[in-house]
């Protein structure tokens, strides 16, 4: 959702609760997570608008809904892993800058992460996927980010090289890139995720 508007001379008091009613079940509705915060303003002819993304800057927006964010804790040193990456890179043929940005993306550096979905480490591996990949152990952060380079490398060998689809099935799941067509699928959550990999991609790249 990127813009709504409501009705015409709509009192806020008299529709919020159901907005936010109808937001909580599409959000529980959808085929993968959504997130986003959900902003409010009423303009001068009292309609009422939502959008997720404020833009007017003549709008007095008020937040209705807040998305949940993931905290990770602060100081960690994002080059402490530099020689397991550097190995892990060239074992597999990959970027150390990219497998960088995909942990930074993934747990910001932080080996012991756990995700609401599951996933652990440095990389964030699944469960499934870290037994498939003979992981043993998802919190040692070697074993984790060989683990998850040699599952990048399978991904990108999957889609000829293409890494931003690469990406998404990393974030999304083989399976959901299979059912759109093998493109990008619209996730809100993935196509953000592609997106952070990237500028990390190109900012480890220049250092």
């Amino acid at each position: 959702m990127n813009h709504k508007t409501i009705g015409k001379h709509i009192r806020p008091a008299d529709i919020l609760p159901v907005v936010l009613l109808a937001l909580v079940a599409a959000f529980f509705c959808l085929a993968a997570p959504v997130h986003a915060d959900i902003y409010k303003y009423e303009d001068e002819n009292g309609v009422l608008h939502l959008t997720n993304v404020p833009s007017n800057p003549k709008a007095r927006y008020v937040m209705i809904l807040k998305e949940k964010r993931v905290h990770f804790p602060k100081g960690i040193d994002i080059r402490k892993y530099d020689k397991i990456i550097a190995k892990a890179a060239g074992k597999f043929n990959l970027d150390v800058a990219l497998i960088k940005a995909v942990i930074k993306a993934e747990s910001n550096f932080n080996h012991q992460a756990v995700s609401r979905a599951g996933a652990k480490g440095l990389m964030q591996l699944m469960p499934q996927t870290a037994s498939a990949l003979n992981v043993d152990d998802v919190f040692h952060p070697q074993d984790n980010i060989e683990g998850g380079a040699r599952y990048l490398r399978y991904l990108l060998n999957l889609y000829n090289g293409n890494l931003t689809l690469a990406l998404a099935a990393y974030n999304a799941g083989e399976g959901a890139v299979a059912k759109y067509n093998y493109g990008v699928p619209p996730y809100r959550e993935t196509q953000n995720y592609i997106r952070r990999v990237l500028a990390y991609y190109e900012t480890y790249s220049k250092s």
